[in-house]
């Protein structure tokens, strides 16, 4: 009789849908059991459509009896995500039709430059994009795309973002030198946060990308109440105590209720520039483990990577620079996974009203 860690493994080779990645990365298995009635596997599915569910258990089932032998039950649980409880109504930003934060719980874990080349992997998709560069204490997305030129400012006070490689961006950095800190306390970062959500001109946007700063303070709360997020990404490394603070990162965004949209693996391993070789530096899979653990998406693992640090000092994120590097494949696949979510959800929104 097999177990069910074995047929865990058969599932990753049923795909999602349209993807290339498949249901046991996106989070979809919640439970494998296996008796003398047969096999019974249990998937959670957010907002899927009805032909994409249908698809997937004709290949769960066709998968699991071919390497069984015995008869296959799939139960699918469709969650929705949670009407917001909060004490009033929040108000979107006009013209802007999803708000993305990217997330960390700790710093050092390459979460700025996963927000900015998912950015440009939006643009590439086609879609009209802004990024917002929230860490006000250490912002870096300037520097990641060659930003030198200013916001100017109109005659009735409205900002005018940097249009860089087809998307608007604003960035604390681009009011400061190079060597200016940000000695701030909180209530100057809540009217910073808000002048950057409320007062910039961000025009028609298919998606505002927010690069918050790590953990959970002042930024983060303003940005859940000024403004309806349409979801949040937390990017972590392999080691134990940045997975610990995925957990933080999750607990923050169901505070606020905001729908996790996944979680990326960042520096999930080292590949050798000359041989090829793959190291597990700082260990692997954990991210994968933990979105599992919380029944969230696994957007993708990024391995670190020279090109991809020389590519963001350069100024030129790598999937600006090279869309067909591995890389940028794999940032253009969690874009796409992104979009797929709000299309879901915008269809469940719409089948229930």
């Amino acid at each position: 009789m097999p177990n069910p860690q074995d047929l865990l493994a058969e599932l990753k080779k049923v795909k999602y849908p349209g993807f290339s990645r498949d249901i046991v990365s996106f989070g979809m298995v919640k439970d494998i059991q296996v008796g003398s009635h047969g096999v019974t596997v249990e998937l959670t599915a957010s907002s899927a459509q009805q032909d994409t569910i249908v698809e997937i258990r004709r290949q769960v089932e066709g998968v699991l009896r071919e390497v069984s032998g015995l008869p296959v039950r799939v139960e699918v649980e469709q969650t929705r995500p949670a009407a917001a409880e909060a004490p009033h109504e929040k108000v979107g930003l006009p013209g802007v039709r999803h708000i993305i934060a990217v997330a960390s719980g700790k710093g050092g874990v390459g979460k700025s430059t996963v927000a900015v080349n998912l950015a440009c992997a939006m643009v590439a998709r086609g879609h009209r994009v802004g990024l917002l560069d929230a860490d006000v204490y250490g912002p870096s997305v300037p520097m990641m795309l060659g930003i030198t030129d200013k916001p100017t400012v109109r005659e009735d006070r409205r900002i005018v973002p940097v249009e860089k490689l087809g998307m608007k961006v604003i960035s604390m950095g681009m009011f400061l030198g190079e060597r200016t800190p940000v000695i701030w306390r909180g209530p100057m970062v809540t009217k910073l946060i808000t002048e950057f959500l409320r007062n910039v001109e961000w025009g028609t946007l298919d998606y505002l990308v927010l690069d918050l700063p790590p953990g959970t303070g002042d930024a983060q709360l303003t940005i859940a109440q000024q403004v309806p997020l349409s979801g949040g990404i937390i990017v972590t490394t392999p080691q134990d105590v940045a997975l610990l603070d995925v957990k933080r990162g999750v607990a923050m965004f169901n505070q606020v209720h905001a729908p996790v949209l996944g979680v990326v693996e960042n520096m999930s391993y080292h590949l050798c520039s000359g041989c090829g070789s793959r190291a597990e530096i700082f260990g692997h899979g954990g991210g994968e483990a933990m979105a599992r653990q919380f029944g969230v998406p696994f957007l993708g693992e990024l391995p670190l990577l020279s090109a991809i640090r020389a590519a963001g000092d350069r100024g030129l994120p790598i999937v600006a620079q090279d869309p067909h590097h591995p890389q940028s494949r794999a940032l253009l696949e969690i874009a796409d996974a992104i979009d797929t979510q709000m299309i879901e959800r915008a269809a469940g929104v719409h089948a229930r009203s």
